[in-house]
């Protein structure tokens, strides 16, 4: 078989490794009522996830008349508060997830986390699931400073830069990945069982996938 073509593959983390949305969801949902707001029900909350739990509570208040900012930044804060104490209550990687980075990993292919949560949270999740050690790296929306969270490529190129030479692949859900990964001029692979802002065909990923086992058949054809 020829050799993998791929030296790095970096991974969105809600909605694509992981299925966070119960625990995001009870988080907002806590939030929300601390606020005097309504909570969203939990067939709705994957629809208002992904760019970071901000832009998860500005999704959430758009559908109840809208909030101001000092609105945003108190639910914010308590969302943010309740979620680091309950982060794993519920979460738990895709099926297939662990097997795809364990045969990523026995190819010899360094594996990356670039997501908007959090550096410190996506670390303490990852810390709370046990799979740390599997990352060389792991990039948080507020890695770099405000502003340069996806779909800005700057975490996706600070990963290059960690990780070195060898060509890069990155695996996503959402427009904010795939957008990301192009402009950092790498290719971009959507899994369908995400928390999509899009159908994840119309995403404009070199490839989707259905599931994990599809994965590194999809890479090997990149």
């Amino acid at each position: 078989m020829p050799a993998f073509p791929f030296a790095v593959i970096g991974f969105d983390l809600d909605g694509t490794l992981l299925d966070t949305a119960r625990d995001l969801g009870a988080a907002l949902n806590h939030a929300l009522v601390a606020g005097g707001r309504e909570p969203v029900p939990l067939t709705h909350i994957r629809g208002l996830i992904g760019g970071g739990a901000r832009t998860m509570i500005v999704r959430a208040l758009a559908d109840q008349g809208g909030g101001c900012d000092a609105e945003v930044d108190t639910l914010f804060a308590a969302l943010i508060e309740y979620y680091a104490a309950h982060i794993a209550d519920h979460t738990q990687p895709f099926p297939g997830a662990i097997d795809a980075l364990d045969e990523l990993a026995a190819l010899g292919v360094k594996l990356a986390v670039v997501t908007n949560k959090r550096e410190a949270m996506a670390r303490r999740l990852f810390g709370a699931l046990g799979l740390s050690a599997r990352f060389f790296t792991i990039i948080g929306g507020d890695t770099l400073g405000p502003g340069r969270a996806k779909p800005a490529p700057d975490l996706i190129l600070e990963l290059l830069i960690r990780a070195g030479p060898g060509r890069a692949a990155f695996v996503g859900d959402t427009t904010y990945d795939v957008r990301a990964a192009h402009a950092a001029s790498l290719p971009c692979i959507a899994v369908s069982f995400g928390y999509c802002d899009a159908p994840a065909r119309d995403l404009g990923a070199n490839a989707v996938i259905d599931d994990f086992a599809e994965l590194i058949p999809a890479l090997r054809r990149l």
